[in-house]
């Protein structure tokens, strides 16, 4: 993904929000670094793509580490391109679906709410934070 994106990329998903540019990059190596060697699978499906579009969809295959759940998340994504590069890219998915598995009895009774999105949206930016900063350190 980092090769596709733009430098003025706009992401977003249920799970982080919205990250724009070089956040949206680092949240790409954050979860590709913390999930090397572990049980993390993708597949992707329904791929179609124009010059100024396109749309695919994802499905994740993992254990959330926080609980030792596993998950299956089914994402449907949808990309805008400038300059050959993906300038907008949106995740959509269940994110109480998402919750249930992950999280068991606490997403289920509420991984509805718009408190549970704003509470896990402050978190995962926090972890993408730390990230970045260890990151910083080590370059």
């Amino acid at each position: 993904m980092l090769k596709w994106y733009h430098d003025d990329v706009t992401f977003e998903d249920p799970a982080f929000g919205i990250l724009r540019g070089e956040k949206a990059k680092s949240m790409w190596r954050m979860l590709c670094q913390t999930q090397q060697g572990k049980d993390f699978k993708v597949i992707t499906s329904n791929i179609e793509y124009t010059h100024e579009a396109g749309k695919a969809r994802w499905e994740a295959y993992y254990t959330f580490s926080k609980t030792g759940r596993k998950v299956h998340n089914v994402i449907n994504a949808t990309f805008k391109f400038k300059d050959c590069k993906i300038i907008n890219h949106v995740d959509r998915f269940s994110l109480y679906r998402w919750s249930r598995q992950a999280m068991g009895i606490k997403g289920l009774m509420f991984g509805w709410t718009g408190g549970f999105k704003r509470k896990l949206n402050a978190q995962t930016k926090i972890l993408l934070s730390e990230f970045e900063k260890k990151r910083a350190l080590k370059n």
